[in-house]
């Protein structure tokens, strides 16, 4: 599972330009978009209101509502609510607002969903594996089955009286870096969604995306996935509305000894990174569920992983593997640059 790192989502977010002969709004909407660095990765905002200060009133407004979510989720900040539940770890049980105390819960739910394939404890493993190019091999078995034994979600105790969160073992963490981005996406969203003359926008977390309403001309919210083996290329397009998708790639981020490429995202069953698939991309109405069935597909694989989704109503998903083979789920409406496509 993932930290909060830049590349760690490879999706291409694209406005197609209105093409000869287009029809144009009698009265084009005012459009703001800010690019910026939030939650350790490229963020972009997009706001589409009924003039210029409000477009730009809700941009700051969405970047103040990510920057806050930061302060409470972040497990590197030592002042964090997060960092104060990882420290009481095995000691005692730590009160947090609600709002980290539902996020929690609802992490849980997609772990049991998941028969543990998605699992905030993975945090253990960030001593262990290293994606940043300073390892120089393997770590060794037993380190891995030391930090592993930290990681199980069910040692995860809530109190839902004393709104209480408490890692029941000494040693274990939590981490918010495969569901913090989509959460924080889903919020911007909600945030910018209630103000005053806002008709629609865009949160892109450097890839767990959601757009809703207005967009900026009749071409619509067009989203272009990337191609794993060359993400400046394109595989296909999807044409939105009140939607997310996300994308989860290894091929910005990963190892390789011996041969074997190793994802950057760490099975939380084994201790391991994941191998087999280059990049996943979710589509579903929320970025939070998105971006956690995401990396939950990473580790299922892709039998595994195509099955759960298509027993979820509203969700689809697209599977790159390592052999550049494409699986889809039964109700992917994806526009294919190639044929290439196994069903």
């Amino acid at each position: 599972m993932r930290r909060f790192m830049p590349g760690l989502r490879p999706l291409v977010l694209c406005l197609l330009a209105l093409g000869p002969g287009a029809r144009v709004y009698a009265q084009q909407p005012a459009t703001a978009s800010q690019v910026l660095r939030l939650m350790g990765c490229r963020f972009e905002l997009t706001a589409v209101a009924t003039t210029d200060t409000i477009a730009w009133q809700a941009i700051r407004a969405g970047v103040a509502e990510i920057q806050r979510i930061e302060r409470l989720i972040s497990s590197w900040d030592e002042n964090s609510q997060t960092s104060a539940i990882n420290r009481n770890a095995g000691v005692q049980p730590m009160r947090v607002d609600r709002e980290l105390y539902d996020l929690i819960y609802r992490a849980k739910k997609v772990s049991q969903l998941t028969h543990g394939a998605f699992d905030i404890s993975f945090a253990s493993m960030d001593k262990i594996w290293h994606f940043d190019g300073t390892m120089l091999s393997l770590p060794t078995p037993e380190a891995v089955a030391e930090a592993r034994q930290y990681i199980n979600w069910q040692d995860i105790e809530l109190n839902p009286t004393a709104q209480t969160v408490f890692l029941r073992r000494a040693g274990m963490k939590i981490g918010f870096g495969a569901i913090g981005k989509g959460y924080a996406a889903n919020r911007a969203k909600a945030l910018l969604q209630a103000l005053p003359g806002v008709q629609g926008g865009l949160v892109n977390a450097s890839g767990d995306l959601i757009s809703w309403g207005t967009p900026p001309t009749d071409a619509g919210w067009v989203i272009k996935i990337a191609d794993p083996k060359n993400k400046h290329q394109v595989l296909g397009w999807l044409q939105i509305g009140d939607m997310a998708v996300v994308t989860s790639g290894d091929y910005e981020r990963y190892l390789e000894f011996d041969g074997v490429r190793y994802a950057h995202i760490i099975d939380p069953r084994t201790g391991y990174p994941t191998t087999g698939i280059k990049s996943v991309t979710v589509v579903c109405p929320d970025a939070e569920l998105a971006d956690a069935l995401a990396t939950s597909v990473f580790v299922l694989g892709k039998t595994a992983g195509l099955e759960l989704v298509n027993q979820l109503k509203g969700v689809a998903c697209l599977i790159v593997t390592d052999d550049d083979e494409l699986f889809s789920s039964t109700d992917l409406q994806l526009n294919y640059y190639s044929s290439s496509t196994n069903n």
